[in-house]
């Protein structure tokens, strides 16, 4: 038996990520993807992986030093079309459900998305955006002479600068290879859907007069496959993601809601689902259900959260999908009468969920706080989920993983907080330990049951770690998500306070030994917090707000935030200021650490590099690391070796200051 020993932060190496499922039409076998990463070569690779539903034989389905993902079964079940980068481009590549060598079907300079075979299995339609790339004479990249910008909108934190031109519809020919742009003009399309008897593709696009001042004014659109007859779908206006035909062909599910207005995610996108050929007939299934029907469970061992579409049943009457709620991430199912199901449901995140057959099974991609995830299969009745894989269970068996304990708190005002507290590995009742709190980015996220490396090598050095889901994380109904609208740095505040004072009162938590951390809109509250209290001993603040009025110009979305925070700086300055942690920072005399990426474009490194200019004019104890070259999500998709460093960072800080 394999002797236990604590997680560091180069397991960061031997771990696995399985990514994304998609099950056969004889719903005999899953195919599904799996990224790692290289420590020589310093870089992350994904190869597809298939498993049979019922012998549970696993078998590696592509090979190679690539990047295959998304991977989509033909009508037949005889071929998978996947989206791969294989060297400085990427395609669509083609490969035989026997397996053997994958064909290239297309390949060029830009991004792929969301493929969909039509059913006859002879074209692929997807959404494709081409980049803009200068050369020179020689044909080397070069940088622009200049850069003409027209657009309120036209850079992208994790895509950097936009081309001109964006997202497209295109239908690919199988046998020939040739492509062709069915959409054109100043507007954005995705989710492309063939329907059911082929004549029509629907996808979703913002046309309104300007969309980058208006992005959540979505519809529903028709094209036929050669791209004309396009028709607007009625429906409400809104946002709107992942449509999905009906097998009958008669109806459109969707997720939306109908709020244009809607501030950064507070509204539920829920099931709906409407009729092409009617006037009006849009409405949502699942009105009384006050929960995000998206997995918003959010974790380091990934990136920000996909979106998995509702699936239909084979009949056409009812539709399943994941749904956020407390901490966890379920799948349930909607008939068209709206009687809500729960089929799976329990202490875990569902990342991923697919249907495809015809007798009813579910695939899904299911994590806890044991396991960054892998494939399980159960009936679309619900019942007992069946395991299929185990990616990680080699490296699994040698770590001596903490288990999260989850409790709930009363906050100022009474209202009930979740949260968890992670014991180091070897915890002795006996002894008293440092603890750190950390805060999750969005605000409009929520932490729950799921793997944190991070949480899980803080916790192997000795430290208590502390998290909870504040007013305006989601997960908890739409009051609850509204609980810090317009008004961060109050009852969030409150609530993450009160949870320091649930966490001191526990005998093995020394409550002079606090540090408190996190990145984004939880470095937002970090740095709000050591400018309002001196309880903590030590902080980290990653990828940070700042100041609101400089966001406001400096983020790739600053512009939008008024829907937020409630006014544009030059309505009522003095409120942007008054809620922006540079106006306390007189206050700040915690030892802080600031961890910044230099392209972050969310929140711009001149968020950090205000806050480190003051702190050091008011000589205070602060320390600045910047990581060159990495956007706002280096702490999930960054550099392997830069995420090594980022912990080592934290860990040194926290050590120095709490030990």
């Amino acid at each position: 038996m394999v002797k236990k020993r604590n997680i560091t932060a180069k397991d960061l190496f031997s771990l696995k990520f399985v990514r994304s499922v998609a099950i056969s039409p004889n719903e005999k076998e899953i195919v599904y993807g799996v990224e790692w990463i290289d420590e020589k070569d310093n870089k992350y690779y994904s190869n597809l992986w298939m498993v049979n539903t019922e012998s549970k034989q696993n078998r590696q389905f592509t090979f190679g030093k690539v990047k295959d993902s998304s991977p989509v079964w033909s009508p037949d079940g005889r071929q998978i079309a996947f989206i791969s980068k294989r060297g400085e481009k990427q395609g669509i590549y083609i490969i035989n459900r026997d397996g053997g060598e994958a064909a290239k079907l297309i390949e060029t300079e830009g991004s792929f998305k969301q493929l969909s075979w039509s059913p006859d299995g002879k074209y692929l339609a997807y959404s494709f955006r081409k980049d803009e790339i200068f050369k020179d004479k020689d044909g080397k990249p070069v940088q622009p002479t200049v850069r003409h910008i027209t657009r309120i909108f036209y850079r992208l934190d994790g895509d950097g600068w936009l081309p001109k031109d964006g997202f497209h519809i295109w239908v690919c020919d199988i046998k020939s290879g040739q492509a062709k742009q069915i959409t054109r003009g100043k507007y954005e399309e995705h989710w492309p859907r063939f329907s059911p008897d082929g004549k029509a593709i629907a996808f979703i696009s913002n046309r309104s007069v300007d969309p980058d001042l208006n992005p959540l004014r979505q519809d529903i659109w028709l094209i036929s496959p050669e791209g004309k007859n396009l028709k607007k779908i009625s429906t409400p206006l809104g946002p709107k993601e992942a449509i999905a035909w009906s097998p009958d062909g008669k109806k459109i599910a969707y997720l939306a809601h109908i709020y244009p207005e809607d501030t950064w995610g507070v509204r539920n996108y829920q099931v709906w689902m409407a009729e092409p050929n009617k006037k009006n007939s849009a409405r949502n299934l699942t009105p009384k259900l006050d929960r995000m029907c998206e997995d918003l469970v959010i974790t380091d061992t990934g990136d920000v959260h996909g979106v998995a579409p509702p699936f239909w049943s084979s009949d056409s009457r009812r539709l399943f999908f994941v749904v956020s709620d407390s901490g966890n991430s379920h799948i349930y199912s909607v008939n068209l009468q709206g009687q809500i199901s729960k089929i799976l449901t329990g202490s875990f995140r569902t990342a991923d969920i697919h249907l495809n057959g015809k007798t009813g099974k579910i695939a899904a991609l299911i994590a806890d706080v044991g396991n960054p995830g892998d494939v399980w299969v159960l009936n679309s009745g619900g019942g007992k989920a069946r395991k299929l894989t185990s990616a990680n269970q080699e490296i699994l068996d040698q770590l001596n993983l903490s288990k999260p304990e989850e409790f709930w708190f009363p906050s100022f005002d009474g209202t009930k907080i979740q949260g968890w507290i992670m014991k180091p590995p070897d915890f002795n009742s006996r002894k008293k330990y440092p603890a750190v709190v950390q805060i999750h980015g969005g605000p409009r996220v929520l932490y729950g049951n799921a793997f944190f490396h991070e949480f899980q090598f803080l916790a192997a050095l000795g430290f208590v770690i502390f998290y909870s889901n504040p007013r305006g994380s989601q997960g908890y109904g739409e009051k609850f998500a509204a609980g810090n609208h317009k008004d961060w740095g109050n009852a969030d505040y409150k609530d993450i306070m009160a949870g320091v004072d649930y966490l001191g009162k526990k005998p093995y938590v020394d409550s002079k030994r606090l540090g408190v951390t996190g990145g984004s809109y939880g470095g937002y509250m970090t740095n709000w917090i050591v400018g309002h209290t001196n309880r903590f001993k030590a902080a980290i603040t990653g990828r940070s707000v700042v100041n609101f009025i400089s966001f406001f110009g400096s983020s790739d979305i600053g512009y939008d935030d008024y829907r937020e925070l409630g006014c544009q700086p030059w309505e009522d300055w003095m409120r942007l200021l008054k809620m922006s942690p540079i106006y306390y920072v007189k206050n700040i005399r915690t030892p802080l650490l600031i961890l910044h990426n230099e392209n972050d474009l969310r929140c711009h490194i001149e968020q950090a590099e205000q806050l480190f200019a003051a702190l050091k004019i008011l000589k205070r104890k602060v320390d600045f690391v910047r990581f060159p070259e990495e956007f706002h999500g280096l702490s999930r998709t960054g550099r392997p070796d830069r995420r090594i460093e980022r912990l080592n960072r934290i860990s040194g800080w926290f050590k120095k200051y709490l030990k």
